[in-house]
């Protein structure tokens, strides 16, 4: 079965074909973070902009690269939550009038259930039954969760930022930093050199007499980034001069590692608690070399198999949109189509 699927969520204008779910026969993406760099973040209005004007020439390449035309494509599917609005409305409305005008069925899916599938999209995957239940960890710079899968489909979050998400944080980072932007890829090569342990930054949430635990989520099993960032900002407002060369890169190691082992030592927490078979990272931010590194050796330590995303699907792509598709089909859980955009979706089981 080829899908074509359509992403449009916030500043990438993507369109992809895949094939039974896994085989990416074309993956088409035009990156806006030219656009947005100005600003040091995205900016709506320009995003929903870039996304009219791209995404009928992003869908024909998609299309071309893959050797298919329309005829041949047999379902559509998009991406209608969460995410910004106005982008979503513009990916939404293209893939519900090609549904319609091609008479083919329209699928509608969960941005973050794209990510966490995109980490079997991948040379021999393994089979359903060696992977669930599996721990998926979700890093952008939108979210930061732990969701435990029992099976495709099957969701429940057990642990979430209670404040900003990881990508923010490294956004942020660098913009204090005056690094520009995206902050992520930035942040790693600026650590590259650096000392991680030339300066200690919090992991968040790691004093418990602060009063009473108000959130949903287990305390031990939450992320917390808000205080890591106040805490760089504070290290360098104490500076009498602007940081440059090792000085830079200690700063940049430190607060790199910091994300990372806030991330990894959750994951940790998890994995002692529940019973899995296998843990996953999928995001933008999963493409961090250090992130990945401390979860393979966590891996290693724990005897549990890792699966990472794929680096061209870390960040926002529709392959990942149209994989996700194909499970819902596979199981029988494609039977509604979208009625409208949903800016706050939250993951919920298959019905």
């Amino acid at each position: 079965m080829k899908i074509l699927g359509i992403e449009s969520s916030c500043d990438e204008t993507a369109a992809a074909v895949v094939e039974n779910g896994r085989h990416v026969l074309s993956n088409a993406i035009y990156s806006q973070i030219a656009k947005h760099r100005p600003y040091g973040g995205v900016v709506p209005e320009i995003a929903s902009r870039n996304h009219v004007a791209k995404l009928p020439s992003i869908i024909e390449e998609a299309l071309d690269g893959a050797g298919e035309t329309y005829d041949s494509i047999d379902a559509i599917a998009v991406t209608y939550g969460p995410g910004l609005a106005s982008s979503l409305l513009i990916g939404f409305s293209a893939a519900k009038t090609l549904a319609q005008r091609l008479d083919k069925p329209l699928i509608g899916v969960n941005h973050h259930e794209g990510h966490l599938h995109s980490v079997f999209m991948i040379e021999n995957p393994p089979a359903e039954e060696e992977a669930f239940p599996m721990l998926g960890l979700l890093v952008s710079g939108g979210d930061s969760s732990m969701v435990l899968m029992k099976a495709p489909g099957r969701y429940e979050i057990i642990g979430s930022t209670i404040d900003d998400a990881s990508g923010e944080a490294l956004d942020k980072a660098a913009a204090i930093l005056k690094l520009g932007y995206p902050g992520g890829p930035i942040i790693q090569k600026t650590a590259e050199g650096g000392d991680p342990h030339a300066i200690k930054f919090p992991r968040g949430l790691e004093s418990r007499d602060r009063g009473k635990w108000v959130y949903k989520y287990d305390r031990d099993l939450c992320f917390s980034f808000s205080g890591l960032k106040t805490s760089l900002l504070t290290y360098v407002k104490n500076l009498d001069h602007e940081p440059e060369g090792q000085e830079l890169a200690d700063i940049a190691a430190g607060y790199q590692e910091a994300v990372a082992d806030a991330l990894t030592m959750r994951v940790e927490r998890a994995l002692e608690r529940f019973e899995i078979r296998s843990f996953s990272c999928a995001g933008g931010v999963s493409m961090n070399r250090v992130l990945r590194e401390k979860l393979a050796a966590l891996s290693e330590k724990t005897g549990v198999p890792l699966l990472l995303c794929p680096p061209p699907l870390c960040t926002d792509n529709a392959a990942m949109i149209a994989g996700a598709a194909y499970e819902k089909v596979r199981l029988n859980k494609a039977k509604e189509e979208p009625l409208d955009v949903n800016p706050n979706l939250r993951l919920a089981d298959w019905e």
